[in-house]
Order: C-alpha cells, then structure tokens, then sequence
C-alpha cells in the first residue's frame, strides 16, 4: 500500500468492517498490536457462546475499526498521542483538556467507521 493514500495523510484505506479486513489493516498501521487484537476476539468470541449473543462480536468489531481509524490517519493519531503525553502533565487544567481531546478523537474516529 502507498504511504498516502487519500486526504488527511491516510496511511491506508478505511477497511471493511470484517475481522479479517481488520486484521490485515492493523497488521499494516500497528503491527505491535496484533496479539492484544486477537487475544481480545478471543475473549470476544467465548462471550458470545456464553451470552448467546453476537453483541460481543459487534462490540470488538467496532472497538478495533476505532482504533484503526485512529491509527490509519496521521492527524487523528498526532492529536491522540498529543493527548495521552498530556494526561499525565502537572497542570490539572492540561490534564483535563487532554482527557476532553481523547474523548472527541475516539468520537470522530467512531463517526468515521460507522458511516
């Protein structure tokens, strides 16, 4: 895949919202993270035996596209890490605002896969 390839310095393109589609878009924008991705479907999948339900299933499918969609997108992932540096500053006012800028990032970033 192209460094770039679409508006806003995308590191790939949106994938499908399929764990394999998933799987194979983290293995590109955070290779680190494929053992926690499988070891939470894992955990994802055994909930929905137990629960007879697919909701855990939905659940983990929407969690990691939110987490690739952050990834994927350069200024999405500059403004989280901005963010997460600045949880930990001394300043509580700081502190806060990086907690409000989190919260805005996942919710664009969960906007952004579900449409």
């Amino acid at each position: 895949m192209n460094a770039e390839v679409g508006p806003g310095g995308e590191l790939i393109p949106r994938p499908e919202l399929t764990p394999d589609a998933l799987r194979a878009a983290l293995a590109v924008v955070a290779p680190g993270r494929l053992d926690e991705m499988q070891a939470t479907k894992d955990e994802a999948f055994a909930k929905a035996v137990e629960w007879q339900s697919l909701s855990p299933v939905q659940s983990w499918v929407l969690i990691w596209a939110k987490e690739i969609e952050i990834a994927r997108r350069r200024d999405l992932s500059a403004r989280y890490a901005q963010a997460e540096h600045d949880l930990e500053h001394d300043d509580p006012v700081i502190a806060r605002e990086a907690l409000r800028e989190l919260r805005a990032i996942t919710e664009e970033a969960l906007r952004a896969v579900r449409t």
